[in-house]
């Protein structure tokens, strides 16, 4: 896998993805929690053409800011550039924007896992 790859998701705010319904807050603004969701989504959709069969990401770190608020009714884009490989260890940088300009950016880090094996060990947790 080769840095440089991109990906922009987009979505329109809902009452849904407020603060105030996430539980991260008290206003109808989106969520610093949904805006986390759209980075993520953006990073596994900027990869999931080179992944192999079977395999998948998981989330293991993000640093972000939220630098302004958007109100429902809002579209807001994420833009996420793959700019780290490091075996199976994946950086990539993340800019979320409104209609308005910048909203929030960080970095968020992913790790290439076997779907299979992952949740088989995952699920092992449930075993006595």
């Amino acid at each position: 896998m080769e840095t440089g790859i991109k990906k922009s998701c987009e979505m329109e705010v809902t009452k849904e993805t407020t603060a105030k319904v996430m539980g991260s807050g008290s206003l109808d603004v989106y969520a610093t929690p949904s805006m986390i969701a759209l980075m993520e989504f953006a990073s596994t959709e900027c990869i999931k053409d080179e992944l192999e069969e079977g395999q998948t990401s998981v989330g293991t770190a993000i640093n972000i800011k939220h630098v302004s608020a958007t109100p429902v009714g809002m579209k807001v884009r994420c833009e996420s550039e793959l700019v780290k490989v490091d075996g199976r260890a994946l950086t990539f940088s993340l800019k979320v924007f409104d209609e308005k300009g910048l909203i929030g950016e960080g970095e968020h880090q992913r790790f290439i896992v076997d779907a299979k094996k992952f949740t088989e060990k995952t699920y092992g947790k449930l075993e006595k």
